[in-house]
């Protein structure tokens, strides 16, 4: 395993948005996989008021080497919120043959 992987967590307003930025990730080889969770419910306060939302949850597997120059400034390019949770969290073990998966989806341009 060459890279640190890392599990990033985004929520998205629909599953429609949530697809597509788990798409372009994927083709793009940000990403090795995105999971779409929905619903979730997120309480929240934004701008002074309480919210209670439905959104969706991406789970994505990438490197750490790749997030602050690539990854994350493609998320915040395709996506609608003004202020996007993206949250990187390291991976402290796993299947060794999955964190070389991720590390080989995720290693060059597409």
């Amino acid at each position: 395993m060459e890279d640190q992987a890392i599990v990033v967590l985004v929520t998205a307003p629909d599953s429609e948005t949530g697809r597509e930025i788990g798409r372009i990730l994927v083709e793009k080889r940000l990403a090795a996989c995105a999971n779409i969770l929905a619903p979730v419910n997120s309480l929240f306060s934004w701008e002074g008021k309480f919210s209670d939302e439905q959104e969706v949850l991406l789970i994505i597997k990438s490197c750490l080497s790749i997030f602050q120059d690539r990854l994350l400034p493609t998320i915040l390019q395709l996506h609608p919120y003004q202020v996007p949770e993206v949250l990187a969290l390291p991976v402290l073990a796993g299947n060794p043959a999955y964190l070389d998966w991720i590390a080989d989806s995720t290693a060059g341009e597409p």
